[in-house]
């Protein structure tokens, strides 16, 4: 009895020490990021908060119960940060529901999967409240690449009459076999289907773990195994995956003049998607797709993740060098290794870039996240071989219209090149710390001279290794 006196005296005082720790503390900032994958709440204070959430489903709304605080401006700041074109918050009330517990009721557009954790002081930052409200109905990338392909096809598709003959049939646009293909295994597994079997082509079906975890499967597609359709192996749809480094909570480096990382690489993402999508090798269109096409966090894994899901047959990460000093300048490209890096500065850089998931804000508590870094983490030979082939090519034409920090493609142990069967580099653009180098990133022309470099590396590569037919087995 004695014993169980105690334990709950313990309980008791734990309890209190909890509410005593955030008791008092002040909100300094709100922070709202909206995007179409997910929206993110932040909510910055001077001392850890304690939260309580519960998800309303008709109508979705989300009540967030922070105890131990009082209202203050910056919190009701936060009805104010929320924009019209927010895909996910129809709005954001708040109120001291009681004198030591304020109520956040968050009006959803959609119903939302709810994840609320905090954060403890890193770089900038003091503590966090994140609350990230991912719709629970997600959209299938790989199904939008092709839809946008299949309908900028069509208008090369106009109706042709002979002058002497009644008005023609109008002719069928010319179609992607591979893009018809993926659409139809897409369609096929939403619905529960057996993958089908088109023109000869064969399929297979792997699991596929989305960037949720969840379970999923995506087809894997041969269209070289029947002789007849030779011709056809490589008349596919290739797809370019960008990705703009850091973004939301996570700034990347700050220039001299407070130019932020996240949205030089941003812009530079944009002008190259550009001319991606207006090329075509060997009859082949491209398509770009961004991990994030807008200011919002993405996790290094799910970066990844993403480039898998759409079939990527490239990963371009886009960024812009820091370093403690203004002198060093120049861009560079990084490729991964599986040993050591090949120099301290390599090693420093991959380190640097490796700890964005912390400034961030990632939720260490999401199921499966250490599973999936580890299916990440089996990089083969073979693409590091080409990811080294690449990065020399794009480093060639790189060098065409701005200095070059090193003459060589470094390697070392970045997270976000680990996809094991897509080639992936890691563009510098230059350096941000230097103030004449963060002048020219916040310059029109060398962003678009450096997209056309990059674009003209792609076109190189490809000429050399053209795209196989997709009959990669994706795990």
């Amino acid at each position: 009895m004695k014993r169980r006196t105690l334990l709950q005296t313990g309980s008791i005082i734990l309890t209190l020490g909890t509410l005593e720790l955030s008791h008092g503390a002040t909100i300094i900032t709100v922070r709202v990021w909206p995007a179409p994958e997910y929206s993110r709440v932040t909510i910055e204070s001077d001392g850890a908060l304690l939260a309580k959430h519960q998800f309303v489903p008709m109508p979705p709304r989300l009540a967030v119960d922070i105890e131990g605080i009082a209202l203050n401006p910056a919190l009701k700041e936060l009805v104010a940060k929320v924009r019209a074109d927010d895909p996910n918050i129809a709005g954001v009330r708040v109120g001291q529901f009681s004198p030591t517990i304020v109520r956040l009721v968050i009006d959803l557009k959609v119903p939302i999967r709810p994840q609320v954790f905090a954060l403890t002081p890193v770089a900038a930052y003091r503590h966090r409240l994140v609350l990230d409200l991912y719709p629970e109905k997600e959209t299938d990338p790989l199904t939008a690449l092709i839809a946008q392909r299949l309908q900028d096809s069509a208008p090369a598709t106009a109706s042709v009459a002979h002058p002497t003959s009644a008005p023609s049939t109008p002719v069928r646009p010319p179609v992607d076999p591979l893009g018809e293909l993926i659409a139809q295994q897409t369609q096929k597994i939403a619905s529960g289907g057996a993958p089908a079997t088109t023109h000869g082509a064969t399929t297979k079906v792997a699991p596929h773990a989305d960037s949720t975890g969840s379970g999923g499967q995506i087809a894997s597609i041969d269209l070289a195994k029947d002789p007849s359709n030779a011709s056809s192996a490589t008349d596919r749809l290739i797809i370019i995956a960008l990705d703009p480094g850091h973004g939301g909570e996570d700034p990347g480096a700050i220039g001299p003049g407070g130019t932020r990382e996240k949205d030089v690489v941003l812009r530079l993402a944009h002008l190259l998607r550009e001319r991606i999508n207006a090329t075509s090798v060997n009859g082949n269109a491209m398509r770009a797709y961004l991990t994030r096409d807008a200011d919002f966090f993405v996790p290094l894994q799910v970066r990844v993740q993403k480039a898998r899901r759409v079939q990527a047959d490239l990963f371009v990460s886009l960024h812009a060098d820091a370093f403690f000093t203004p002198d060093p300048q120049g861009a560079s490209v990084f490729a991964l290794s599986q040993g050591g890096a090949s120099s301290s500065a390599a090693r420093w850089m991959a380190a640097k870039e490796n700890k964005a998931d912390l400034i961030g804000g990632l939720n260490v508590q999401t199921k499966d996240a250490t599973v999936q870094r580890a299916l990440l983490d089996m990089s083969t030979t073979a693409q590091i071989n080409d990811s080294l082939k690449l990065g020399g090519t794009l480093l060639g034409e790189i060098g065409r219209v701005g200095k070059l920090h090193k003459p060589r493609v470094e390697q070392a142990g970045f997270a976000v090149l680990k996809a094991p069967d897509i080639p992936s580099v890691l563009v510098e653009a230059a350096f941000i710390s230097n103030p004449r180098e963060e002048a020219k990133l916040n310059s029109e022309e060398f962003l678009t001279q450096l997209a056309d470099a990059l674009i003209r590396g792609i076109e190189r590569y490809f000429s050399k290794n053209p795209p196989l037919a997709r009959n990669r087995v994706r795990s």
